[in-house]
């Protein structure tokens, strides 16, 4: 079963950087991570101009870019329906653990970053096992310091892996 941990929170309190940074720490363990971020817009990974681009405005539905140093498959989402956080787990081959930034309807476990503001959402949100907060918080979960990154990771491999 893959192991994977949720990092959300309201917008622009640092869950990219978070996420950045539990990555860095966990790689360097030797740990084989995987991440996924939920986009709330319309975004796109390929430019005009290039040629995979041409391939999707010609109508392919599906296009895979390779080199000997990555790959990419970038699929056309035709009926507008979002992959489900489970479908997109199911993509990913040989990882340790899955780092999901966003998704916090879902019921993986979650990592809430609680900015200065104290605008507290884990009462709403399931699966919370520990906050992110340089705020004092009087919390029956553990509450780590947005500069205690390496026991942030501890907690991580000690709770999921």
């Amino acid at each position: 079963m893959t192991k994977v941990i949720g990092i959300v929170g309201w917008k622009d309190v640092g869950k990219t950087h978070l996420v950045t940074e539990i990555i860095k720490l966990m790689v360097a363990k030797n740990y084989r991570v995987g991440s996924i971020k939920h986009a709330h817009h319309d975004f796109d990974i390929d430019k005009p101009g290039t040629d995979s681009f041409k391939h999707r405005e010609s109508g392919s539905s599906q296009v895979i870019i390779s080199s000997s140093r990555r790959w990419a498959k970038i699929n056309e989402n035709i009926d507008n329906r979002e992959k489900s956080l489970k479908e997109l787990i199911e993509e990913f081959e040989y990882t340790d653990i899955i780092i999901v930034e966003g998704f916090k309807n879902e019921i993986h476990p979650k990592i809430e970053i609680i900015a200065n503001n104290l605008e507290i959402s884990n009462s709403k949100i399931k699966n919370v096992i520990a906050i992110v907060s340089d705020v004092m918080l009087n919390s029956n979960i553990p509450v780590f310091k947005k500069n205690e990154i390496k026991s942030l990771v501890e907690f991580i491999i000690k709770k999921i892996l």
